[in-house]
């Protein structure tokens, strides 16, 4: 359960430094925008994601178990983040996090990594789609400027919501939005290195101010970006509330082991190496009861990030330490600049984080899966955007498991890895 910075620091030198602060430094470029996108998504101030990326990102990368893993607040934990602050206010959502963490501690502690690969692939793929849409179905009202108004938590009713407040779309701001998500993708195609993520939200921002005086940015609407961190306090805790909460803290705990976990796999097959599992999750862990010191969000290994990491260099712990402070750097130097971001081009931004998220160049692959695990896969989708997520991965894994004890399968499959990088053989 050794932290790898631990080890990788042994044979540490200048020219390793050098390739990680690169990294750290292009993560970070992505990390900034990308941290208060998720955080205004999930209903959290868009402060909150920033001090998430600083605080937890920087845990995770001095206490972790992977090389090169990067942390943060993630798009998998919106749907559960709005829907706790939905029902509990901001406060439970604190509590639920510190509750999460004190939960990934004690699997690290008892050596429970491992344990988390027994969840049916279909489950992890089944919540995935489920959430990207979730996620998609929520950016519609800041892509298209819409009036401010307060979401239902709820799918459907969120959609009728959405459906009563059409007469206030700003069609400038929905052309900038959806033209973001079209330059996205299409640069993204072309030179997948460069980290177009910023450079098309900064450029859409700029044209905002200059042009469309009617769009929103972040500070227009949410009023400035703090210039550093708060003063860390803890939440007022109470028997009742966290037994209350007690469901929605499982949920993010495992969330937080799954995805770094998958994170983890995905680094390993880029670089070649091997991360330590139970060392993870007591980063995440950590990273979970800090995080919300601070007034941050739930935390966790972040797939895209980490793999734009390897990418641009980065090799060791420290670049994802880089990646922290230059947040950090950014909130104390730069928050002006973070607060012009125009919404309709973060909301584009989440858009296509969803997209990525739901792989739809693997339908083909899916459909061929065999019927009671493409049903799974279906059944978990369905029930994440319909029901609650807690609900989704309890059925979806209660049926997988009785799958696959009926089939005499005791050995946990192997999973894939998301995202077609060079790192994965099996990939083509």
């Amino acid at each position: 359960m050794t932290p790898k910075i631990i080890t990788t620091l042994k044979d540490y030198t200048p020219r390793l430094l050098l390739s990680d602060t690169l990294a750290g430094l292009t993560v970070a470029l992505v990390a900034l925008p990308l941290s208060i996108a998720i955080a205004i998504a999930s209903g959290a101030p868009p402060a909150a994601g920033l001090v998430t990326a600083v605080v937890a990102g920087l845990l995770i990368s001095a206490l972790g178990g992977s090389r090169v893993q990067i942390g943060g607040p993630t798009g998998a934990f919106i749907v559960v983040v709005y829907g706790i602050i939905h029902d509990h206010g901001y406060d439970g959502l604190m509590v639920a996090t510190l509750m999460a963490g004190a939960i990934l501690l004690i699997a690290g502690l008892l050596r429970a990594g491992r344990l988390i690969r027994h969840v049916p692939e279909a489950v992890v793929e089944g919540f995935t789609i489920g959430i990207a849409v979730v996620i998609a179905v929520s950016q519609i009202k800041d892509l298209a400027g819409m009036s401010d108004v307060s979401l239902p938590a709820e799918f459907l009713p969120k959609l009728q919501a959405l459906w009563a407040i059409r007469d206030t779309t700003d069609f400038s701001a929905l052309g900038l939005g959806v033209a973001c998500v079209a330059a996205i993708l299409a640069l993204r195609r072309m030179a997948p290195k460069v980290p177009w993520l910023v450079l098309v939200v900064a450029a859409a921002s700029v044209a905002a101010a200059f042009f469309m005086p009617s769009v929103d940015t972040v500070t227009a609407r949410y009023g400035a970006l703090p210039a550093g961190l708060p003063w860390p306090s803890l939440p007022e805790l109470e028997f009742a509330k966290m037994l209350d909460l007690l469901p929605s803290a499982l949920t993010i705990a495992f969330l937080a082991g799954i995805e770094s976990l998958l994170s983890a796999i995905v680094a390993d097959r880029m670089i070649g190496g091997a991360h330590r599992s139970n060392a993870e999750l007591l980063a995440q862990g950590a990273a979970n009861i800090a995080s919300p010191l601070f007034g941050g969000l739930p935390a966790t290994g972040a797939i895209a990030r980490t793999a734009t990491n390897v990418s641009a260099g980065g090799r060791t712990p420290v670049a994802g330490i880089v990646h922290a402070l230059a947040i950090l750097v950014a909130m104390l130097v730069a928050a002006p600049l973070a607060g012009a971001l125009a919404l309709p081009a973060l909301a584009g931004l989440l858009i296509v984080t969803a997209w990525t998220m739901s792989e739809p160049h693997r339908w083909r692959e899916r459909l061929k899966l065999p019927k009671a695990e493409l049903a799974i896969l279906i059944l978990t989708a369905v029930l994440t955007i319909m029901a609650d997520l807690t609900v989704a991965i309890a059925v979806g894994t209660i049926l997988g498991l009785g799958l696959r004890l009926v089939r005499g399968e005791m050995e946990p499959v192997r999973w894939h890895t998301p995202f077609r990088w060079g790192g994965d053989k099996r990939r083509k």
